[in-house]
C-alpha cells in the first residue's frame, strides 16, 4: 500500500501543478509573464499555459480606463494667492510591459506629476484667470501628463479640476463682488424697464394723437362731402323748381297763344303785370307810353262789370 499511496500523492501533486500552470486571461486584461526573472511575453485574452517552475506571472494589468482622484494640493497663483485644488485624472494602460517595468508605483507617480504640473500651470495665472480658465488648465495638464506618462505605457485621456478653493477672505470678497454685480445688473434692468415703459407710453400717446387727428380729418371730409351733397341737392331742387316755373310759364303762354286772346285780354294782362311791378317795393316806376291809354279802358271795364 505504501508505493500506491506515494504514486497517488505524486500524481495529485502533478495534477495540481498542471492546473496551476493553466491561466485564463479575461477580456480587457493582460498578463505580463517572466521566465527565469526576465520578461518573456504578454498574454492577452484566452487560455494560456506556463512552464512550471520556470515561468511566472509578473503583473496582471487592467486595460480599462481608470480614474484617479487625487486629494487637494496647495498652489500659489501669479498674484500670490494660495488656494487648494484637487484634480481627477482619467488614464488607460496601453502597454502592459512598460507599465510593469517603467515605474515602481505608477499611480503615485501620476499623482506627484499632476501636483507639480498643476503648480506650474497655476503659477502663470492670476486668481481671476484661474477661476475662469478651467478648460485651458485641463488641456495644458492633460498634454503635459500624457507626454510624461508615455514611457510608462500610460495614456492620459482627460484631466479635470474637481474643486478650486480660494482662501476664506477671498471667497468673502468674491461673494461681495458678486452681490454688488447682481445689484448693478438689477438696477440696470430696472432702469431699462422704466425706459422702455416711458417709450411705450410716449409712443401710445403719439399714436393716439395721430388717430385722433386722422379721425378729425375723416370727420371734416365727411362733413364737407355731406355739405357738398346738400348744396348740390338744393341747387338741383332750385333748378328743378325753376324748370317747373318756366315750364308752367311756357304752358301758360302756349295756352294763351292757342286761345287767341283779343286786345282787351292782352290789355288786362298788361295791367296785372303792372300791378305786380308796383307792389310797393320799388322806389321808382317807369310807365311805358302804350299803357297811358289804359286808364280809360280800365274804367270802361269796371263800369261794364258794375252794370252786370
Amino acid at each position: 500500500m505504501g508505493p500506491i499511496i506515494a504514486l497517488f500523492i505524486v500524481m495529485l501533486i502533478a495534477v495540481l501543478i498542471l492546473v496551476n500552470c493553466i491561466k485564463i486571461v479575461p477580456q480587457a486584461h493582460a498578463v505580463v509573464v517572466e521566465r527565469l526573472g526576465a520578461y518573456l511575453t504578454t498574454w492577452e485574452v484566452g487560455v494560456r499555459f506556463k512552464v512550471p517552475f520556470v515561468d511566472r506571472v509578473a503583473k496582471k494589468v487592467s486595460l480599462k480606463e481608470q480614474v484617479a482622484d487625487f486629494p487637494p494640493q496647495p498652489v500659489i497663483t501669479k498674484d500670490n494667492v494660495t488656494m487648494q485644488i484637487d484634480t481627477v485624472v482619467y488614464f488607460q494602460i496601453t502597454d502592459p510591459k512598460l507599465y510593469a517595468y517603467g515605474v515602481e508605483n505608477p499611480i503615485m507617480a501620476i499623482e506627484n506629476l499632476a501636483a507639480t504640473t498643476l503648480r506650474n500651470v497655476i503659477g502663470d495665472l492670476e486668481l481671476d484667470e484661474t477661476l475662469t480658465s478651467r478648460e485651458t488648465i485641463n488641456a495644458k495638464m492633460r498634454s503635459t501628463l500624457d507626454v510624461a506618462t508615455d514611457p510608462w505605457g500610460i495614456k492620459v485621456n482627460r484631466v479635470e479640476l474637481k474643486n478650486i478653493m480660494p482662501p476664506k477672505a477671498i471667497q468673502d470678497a468674491m461673494e461681495k463682488q458678486m452681490k454688488a454685480e447682481r445689484e448693478r445688473r438689477e438696477a440696470i434692468l430696472r432702469a431699462e424697464g422704466e425706459k422702455k415703459s416711458t417709450i411705450l407710453v410716449a409712443e401710445g400717446n403719439k399714436e393716439s394723437a395721430i388717430l385722433d387727428a386722422e379721425a378729425e380729418k375723416q370727420a371734416a371730409i365727411l362733413r364737407a362731402e355731406a355739405k357738398k351733397e346738400a348744396t348740390v341737392k338744393e341747387a338741383e331742387g332750385q333748378a328743378e323748381a325753376i324748370l317747373k316755373i318756366q315750364k308752367a310759364n311756357a304752358d301758360g303762354l302756349r295756352m294763351l297763344k292757342e286761345s287767341a286772346p283779343d286786345e282787351a285780354v292782352l290789355t288786362l294782362k298788361s295791367l296785372e303785370a303792372f300791378a305786380k311791378a308796383a307792389d310797393g317795393k320799388a322806389t321808382k316806376i317807369i310807365i311805358p307810353s302804350e299803357i297811358q291809354g289804359i286808364a280809360g279802358l280800365t274804367k270802361s271795364v269796371v263800369e261794364v262789370a258794375k252794370e252786370q
